[in-house]
């Protein structure tokens, strides 16, 4: 397939699964056991009472995984920047800069993990290959799936070329000029996005010409990283965008892959405002929904919870994006799964026997602030008694945003019911309660 932009040709614009591709779409042994616990893995020996596991990158996400960790007996070493949300869990904790070579490699040697976890998108994956070619510690998901979820690029023209998995139209641009003469040919809307760094930084929607050089600026220097490509895709009408939370483990048998029933979710640019479990679909769907994750999945290789972003119309199923980690839609698991995606995410990496069982429709609402955010209001358990009084409603507060200038999460409102809708009402309801504490 042509790279060239002077062509001015989608890079991939592969049609959606056919009922055939579907059938044999797999690339490795997969195992959808939704309806009860998988067997022990024996890729890793759990045997160690105290295994030490180094989270590189310590938000929100990071310090509920930091939980999920020490309740399996693991002893968490968290690192990130300074006041991460982790850090206040977390057995032990540490400042780095995360795409700093030679801070990671220090840090590493002084802790000597078990296991070192990519939590963060903007890693030194080179620094994280070295170690894993030592043998001695564990880097996971993968160190090839810590790479090519850092390079966008990367990422999409294995999905298409390699896969051949249905995607949006989309092109690269290593200019302005060829940003430029892209979305000439493709068209308005368009969506530009940094081929490495930090995603939500650095997309922006183009709606006419003059938008161009902004949306190059802010994607070439997304996250403080400065490069000169770009990813645009067109934008195509979708009825739902879905994540399935999609977990790999290895066993005697080989590699397997089980599917959390689909998650539903509404976000603004790259921020998840709501989600929920279960998002039907139709049977065709779904398996293509299937299909899709697992070959991806399989690629990317490693152990863990992977969150495959999906765009949905009717029967047709066009791959998105993958997270190696716990996805921000998956908050939802907290309620809806006997393991939630930080309990599941833990054990597949620890080798421990995982189930994807669902156990309510449920759904969750988030909140974020800026750094400007400051300390919940004074009248916290007042709040709380409003927000609370939704029926089989909870909520997780996770304090001050710290020095980042990006939007974080401040707090999730969760609620479960007898079906997705009355639980998505309550969610907002619980939602509308709990930002009167900022």
């Amino acid at each position: 397939m042509s790279e060239s932009i002077e062509d001015v040709q989608p890079a991939g614009e592969t049609p959606a699964l056919t009922d055939d591709q579907v059938d044999g779409a797999e690339d490795a042994p997969t195992e959808d056991t939704n309806n009860g616990p998988d067997q022990p893995t024996e890729a890793v020996k759990p045997t160690e009472p105290a295994a030490t596991v180094l989270l590189l990158g310590s938000g929100e996400l990071s310090r509920e995984l930091a939980l999920a960790f020490q309740r399996l007996g693991g002893v968490v070493v968290a690192a990130d920047r300074y006041y991460a949300p982790a850090h206040g869990v977390a057995d032990r904790s540490a400042v780095v800069k995360m795409n700093d070579a030679e801070e990671l490699a220090a840090l590493i040697e002084r802790e000597k993990p078990r296991y070192v976890v990519a939590e963060s998108g903007v890693i030194a994956a080179d620094a994280l290959i070295a170690v894993a070619e030592r043998g001695d510690i564990e880097v996971l998901p993968a160190p090839r799936s810590i790479r090519l979820s850092q390079d966008r690029e990367g990422l999409r023209r294995l999905a298409s070329d390699e896969l051949g998995l249905p995607t949006v139209p989309f092109w690269f641009a290593g200019s302005a000029e060829e940003l430029s003469a892209v979305a000439e040919h493709a068209g308005f809307p368009l969506v530009v996005k940094p081929v490495v760094g930090a995603q939500r930084d650095g997309e922006s929607v183009l709606l006419r010409p003059d938008d161009v050089e902004p949306a190059w600026q802010r994607a070439t220097t997304a996250g403080h990283i400065v490069h000169n490509r770009v990813l645009a895709e067109s934008v195509v009408e979708v009825e739902y965008e879905i994540t399935m939370l999609t977990v790999r483990t290895t066993g005697p048998s080989g590699p397997g892959v089980q599917f959390c029933e689909p998650i539903g979710h509404r976000q603004v640019g790259t921020d998840v405002l709501e989600a929920w479990q279960p998002q039907p679909l139709s049977p065709a769907a779904l398996d293509a929904a299937k299909s899709i994750s697992a070959r991806i999945v399989n690629s990317l290789g490693g152990r863990g919870v992977f969150g495959v972003e999906l765009l949905v119309q009717g029967d047709d199923v066009y791959f998105s994006d993958v997270r190696i980690r716990p996805h921000d839609s998956g908050l939802v698991t907290l309620r809806s799964q006997r393991l939630s995606e930080f309990e599941m995410h833990a054990r597949a990496i620890l080798g421990l026997a995982v189930d994807t069982i669902m156990i309510s429709p449920a759904a969750v609402e988030v909140t974020y602030g800026g750094a400007d955010a400051g300390e919940p209001s004074a009248d916290i358990g007042a709040v709380l008694a409003d927000a609370l009084a939704t029926s089989e409603s909870d909520v997780r507060l996770f304090g001050r945003p710290g020095e980042s200038d990006a939007p974080r999460r401040l707090g999730v409102a969760l609620a479960t019911a007898p079906d997705v809708i009355i639980a998505r009402d309550r969610a907002r309801r619980v939602g509308t309660a709990l930002r009167k504490l900022w």
